[in-house]
């Protein structure tokens, strides 16, 4: 398979639609009597591993391919900088986890003063960590946005790619980036408060 400007862009932004979607399962955090369930924080760190795990691919897929020679280099670059972004978001998630487990090993100990404090506490370690994974998952997503006019500014070609395609195929030429209906409309944010 051969890359050009216009299917490195169309992978990037992919990725990039890949993390919005993400960022609009997190749980909103705030609520002490409504904490994210641990499945849920399960769930959501594998699928941000996968997503991790593809950015890897896309990088290596680009560094080993010697046809495309250096015009490779932005898509590399753009994928390798959300690794840092992605990296970020699934320890925060991890110690969202963390703090789960502790609330459910100290369930019978709600009554004792000492344990009331430590696990107020540890809501407040969640809430912040969620917040951490949010802001981590928005800034992979607009590091892979910018990198997708970087490597091919928005052109009436790319954009009517963006309209007409609906999956995305990784590895290859992604068939859509257009945004999917479980994407979560820039809205979302807005509404969650962030």
């Amino acid at each position: 398979m051969t890359t050009n400007s216009l299917s490195d862009a169309l992978a990037i932004h992919a990725m990039a639609s890949s993390f919005d979607a993400q960022r609009g399962k997190l749980p909103v955090p705030g609520d002490p009597h409504r904490l994210p369930g641990s499945i849920v924080v399960a769930q959501q760190i594998s699928e941000l591993g996968k997503l991790i795990t593809e950015l890897g691919d896309e990088v290596l897929f680009r560094t080993v391919n010697k046809e495309a020679g250096a015009r490779t280099t932005p898509a590399v670059s753009g994928f390798s900088a959300a690794v840092r972004y992605a990296g970020e978001a699934a320890t925060a998630l991890g110690e969202v986890a963390q703090q789960l487990a502790f609330l459910e090993q100290t369930e019978h100990l709600h009554e004792q003063p000492d344990a009331q404090d430590a696990r107020e506490a540890a809501g407040l370690v969640i809430d912040d960590r969620l917040e951490t994974a949010d802001t981590s998952l928005r800034e992979a997503a607009d590091s892979l946005h910018t990198a997708s006019t970087t490597v091919s500014p928005p052109s009436s070609r790319l954009r009517a790619a963006l309209t007409r395609t609906t999956t995305p195929v990784y590895g290859a030429a992604p068939a859509s980036l257009a945004p999917s209906a479980s994407a979560p409309a820039p809205a979302a944010r807005t509404v969650r408060g962030r």
